[in-house]
């Protein structure tokens, strides 16, 4: 289970009642893994007596738990572990649960202090290198499961930043793959790697920054790589080798994104295919009752969503993204997300998992993060977009956005305020231009088949 799962089962197990609950979580807080010796003094541990539980409140990674006279704070970090505190206090270590750690959230990576740095890297390579350490301490944990999957597998189609473990995993199970990427990640001189989030350097220094990015991924591989080559009896290969192997191949890579959003470089090698957008099987049909009834119950409103991207401070995001749709005359469909943005009032709707290709259509703008995913749903939609990007490749697609003439600009999450926002909002919904342009897009877009070269490589390999 995730840490959300935790808080709903102590939920559970309070409401059962006063005293064997609490009792049954007492003995669960105490039980602890031999390895969590000599980390808190026991008395740090100590049993509660909170009274009954009053609200729990599920949060990435952990939550809050609210009893009658205190409230327990819970946090699952990527390694399993249980972070808890009472009355707002420092969070400690804790190993509970019937001697088992939960499953690890992967929201979780972005909340302890390691995660938070990310926030304060004031540029994108420095944001791009902390990513790449937590990674590293990461990989060895999803290792072994992506070899065990494989072992079941035909072939194996690689996302980008898995591509140097998973190309080692197919040579040694010879098991054919090729890769399948959100991102231009190949180096090229016609822009800077998108994971850099910065702008152009010119031909020379945008290659050389590409390969750096590639090496950067190769090298959170590099213990994981070599333990399998030597397992599987493979020979040894550097970091580099590895790479130029796949290059002087011509491993296939294809890209889930449109030409018309971004051109295929020209100085790209064969093998490196766009092929059009990978649209996402949605099993709803129809928006949640509430949805439609707000939709019903005045003008479009503008969607405001972070998606998978944490904010320092949810509360003031929240209240900032409300005074501006507010300042700005508009309605706001607020989605939570892993940032927990939130919205009250009858002009704001807050709201959790929705399809994008439902609901999105039905906006007058959307606010998005600019991740990949947000930002082909939007563009699929055919509304203008105002991006709020926070890191790595965000910035890239928030600047294809203005390029392509959807958007008036971007407004970063890092130096983000009310008034921006609602300025590039009042641009948006109001210059018809911005609608025209996403509009004509969106008809484009209609026509590509991004899945069929996909499909038919697949069904290539199966022979």
């Amino acid at each position: 289970m995730d840490g959300r799962d935790l808080v709903r089962s102590v939920k559970a197990i309070g409401s059962a009642g006063a005293v064997q609950g609490l009792r049954t979580v007492r003995a669960a807080w105490r039980r602890r893994r031999s390895d969590a010796t000599g980390l808190v003094a026991r008395g740090a541990e100590r049993a509660r007596v909170p009274g009954l539980v009053r609200d729990v409140e599920p949060g990435p990674g952990g939550g809050v738990v609210r009893f009658d006279r205190t409230e327990l704070r819970i946090t699952v970090d990527v390694n399993g572990a249980v972070f808890w505190g009472w009355d707002g206090a420092g969070q400690e270590p804790s190993y509970a649960l019937a001697g088992r750690c939960p499953e690890p959230d992967p929201r979780a990576e972005l909340e302890p202090a390691s995660g938070r740095k990310l926030h304060r890297s004031s540029t994108g390579a420095g944001k791009l290198l902390r990513a790449v350490n937590m990674a590293r301490d990461a990989v060895g944990r999803m290792a072994d499961d992506l070899v065990v999957a494989a072992r079941t597998s035909e072939a194996l189609l690689l996302a980008g930043t898995l591509a140097p473990f998973g190309h080692t995993v197919a040579e040694a199970l010879s098991v054919p793959s090729f890769g399948v990427n959100l991102q231009p990640l190949a180096p090229t001189g016609e822009f800077a790697p998108p994971m850099t989030g910065v702008r152009s350097w010119g031909p020379v220094l945008n290659r050389a920054a590409g390969h750096a990015v590639n090496l950067a991924v190769e090298w959170i591989f590099t213990e994981e790589v070599r333990r399998l080559r030597a397992a599987y009896g493979l020979p040894r290969s550097g970091r580099v080798a590895a790479h130029r192997a796949r290059e002087r191949l011509g491993w296939t890579v294809f890209h889930g994104f449109s030409a018309r959003v971004v051109p295929r470089p020209g100085d790209w090698r064969h093998g490196l295919d766009v092929t059009g957008y990978w649209w996402p099987y949605d099993r709803e049909d129809r928006l949640p009752a509430e949805v439609l009834d707000f939709l019903d119950a005045g003008p479009a409103p503008v969607f405001v969503g972070l998606g998978s991207a944490t904010v320092p401070d949810a509360e003031r995001m929240s209240d900032q993204v409300v005074r501006a749709l507010r300042a700005a005359g508009l309605r706001g469909v607020i989605q939570r997300g892993w940032g927990e943005l939130r919205g009250e009032g009858d002009d704001m709707l807050t709201v959790g998992e929705v399809p994008h290709s439902l609901l999105f259509p039905r906006m007058a703008a959307v606010v998005h993060h600019a991740g990949a995913g947000t930002t082909a749903a939007g563009l699929r939609a055919g509304v203008p977009a105002v991006p709020v990007p926070v890191q790595f490749d965000e910035a890239f697609w928030a600047a294809r956005l203005v390029a392509l003439g959807v958007s008036p600009g971007a407004v970063p999450l890092r130096g983000f305020t009310a008034d921006a926002l609602a300025a590039a909002l009042r641009r948006a919904t109001s210059d018809p231009s911005y609608a025209h342009h996403a509009r004509t897009l969106a008809e484009e877009l209609k026509a590509e088949d991004g899945v069929a070269p996909v499909l038919e490589a697949v069904n290539r390999l199966a022979g």
